[in-house]
């Protein structure tokens, strides 16, 4: 993830492991943490939450609609198939720390040792604009570079987020994503705890990329991150999300919610390197409010997890908004992710630009999945949607779920499909200049994936080519 230092056969201990070519499987055994809830979700368990967060009492009953939202919504019928998730198996809150450390020497041996291993200090000092580096439910480590803290750009953990600017928290938490919009986001509202609250004062470009790592170490433990993105006019930032879980049989469950504000001018890119182990239930709601002359990229990248269902939106809501999707998904055996994006056109002169990738290999299964609405007032507006699959074996599957509603006669709207299969012409090709099969097919696959890695910085670019490569080992020949 994210230039994150591969992990050596001898630093990884294997108790409770089933994967051992997982390059994140380890498992940092700790009982020690700070808190620890019950098995299982009730309302004593919300409470219990907010109890230990010492929240205000409208974040406690926010959290408690939520809870209430979530046990009468049905779960989603359509998509993967998630009958196998145990709600009342899982540990909704681990807190691994008493409070969140501002110098690595702050951290916990234990947690500091995982860290290492993944490799964030050294991402810190050389990359980065800054770090959140959450460990189970809790924001361990973080910091920002002085120079950004002095032009007013806050990056803290959430919960330190809602202590400091209360009010600001108020008035942005659940208006773009309410608990009411889908079962997992009312799960998220009721359970949420770590993620990343970021301001940018208006004019200040970030420049180098703020950075949050998302670990979940313990089995049957879930992860409900609250990101808030708030970008003022004509501002700009670049945030960066990578996620591991150890290699446990038991299965866990992601489940966050981001809400991004893009004010008049501003520009925001988000970028997820996602690499999850193969027992992981990703369910994430991620969504964005772009007004006037806006842009908000999302640069979406998922493998690993057993299901993923995530479809990163836009409302593009001020006249000449802009929204990009560039997303890419490889499933193999035994995995299903459900992807795409959703583009809500509300102003005129609006634009997106939805640039969907799939492989599916071993008999995985990948899905596009996307809607383009073009609202009565979006009058020249444009939107244009690509999606490509690539199929490596007959055992694999790809699939496509468009979804068109437009009001204004006045706009133009593309949407266009390709399904392909690495061809033996393309093979014979390379082989004949001396490429062994196994690495034609590697080089193909990254060719295909090359004009989405284009749009990161260079040292995430070259840990997705290690990630697609380590996934095409023994795929092709």
């Amino acid at each position: 993830m994210s230039r994150f230092a591969p992990i050596q056969p001898s630093q990884s201990p294997t108790k409770g492991l089933t994967d051992d070519s997982y390059r994140y499987g380890f498992h940092t055994s700790t009982d020690k943490y700070a808190y620890k809830s019950a098995k299982g979700l009730s309302s004593k368990v919300v409470e219990n939450i907010s109890f230990q967060k010492n929240e205000p009492a409208w974040m406690r009953k926010s959290r408690l609609t939520g809870y209430r939202v979530f046990k009468d919504k049905q779960m989603p019928s359509w998509g993967a198939d998630l009958s196998a998730i145990d709600f009342d198996n899982l540990y909704y809150y681990l807190k691994p720390t008493d409070k969140e450390g501002k110098s690595w020497d702050d951290v916990p041996v234990e947690i500091k040792n995982t860290f290492d291993k993944l490799g964030i200090p050294d991402a810190e000092r050389q990359a980065l604009a800054g770090v959140k580096a959450q460990f189970d439910s809790e924001v361990i480590y973080g910091s920002i570079k002085k120079m950004l803290a002095d032009k007013g750009v806050v990056f803290l953990g959430m919960d330190e987020g809602l202590k400091k600017y209360p009010d600001l928290v108020k008035q942005y938490f659940g208006s773009l994503i309410p608990a009411g919009d889908n079962k997992f986001a009312a799960l998220n509202t009721a359970v949420w705890s770590g993620g990343s609250f970021v301001y940018v004062p208006k004019n200040v470009d970030v420049g180098l990329p703020l950075q949050a790592y998302f670990r979940i170490n313990s089995p049957n433990a879930g992860q409900f991150e609250r990101t808030l993105i708030i970008a003022d006019e004509g501002s700009k930032v670049h945030y960066v999300e990578g996620c591991t879980a150890p290699a446990f049989s038991d299965g866990s469950l992601h489940s966050a919610v981001v809400e991004i504000f893009v004010k008049k001018g501003a520009t925001v890119q988000y970028t997820t390197v996602q690499n999850w182990y193969k027992n992981v239930y990703n369910m994430v709601t991620k969504r964005a409010r772009v007004e006037e002359a806006g842009r908000m990229v999302w640069t979406d990248f998922n493998m690993g997890s057993k299901v993923t269902m995530k479809y990163p939106g836009f409302i593009l809501a001020g006249k000449g908004a802009v929204g990009e999707t560039l997303s890419m998904a490889m499933a193999g055996a035994g995995q299903q992710l459900d992807t795409g994006s959703k583009a809500i056109h509300l102003a005129p002169y609006t634009s997106s630009t939805i640039i969907s990738k799939s492989i599916s290999k071993g008999g995985g299964r990948t899905s596009y999945r996307g809607m383009v609405s073009i609202g009565p007032k979006a009058h020249h507006s444009k939107s244009k949607v690509v999606c490509d699959a690539l199929i490596l074996d007959p055992q694999s599957r790809s699939d496509t779920y468009p979804t068109n509603k437009v009001f204004n006669s006045d706009v133009t709207l593309e949407h266009e499909a390709s399904v392909s299969r690495i061809g033996e012409e393309q093979l014979f090709y390379l082989m004949s200049r001396g490429i062994s099969e196994n690495e034609a097919g590697k080089m193909i696959v990254q060719g295909f994936a090359d004009p989405l890695i284009k749009k990161l910085p260079m040292e995430y670019a070259v840990e997705m080519n290690r990630l697609i490569d380590m996934e095409m080992q023994g795929s092709v020949g």
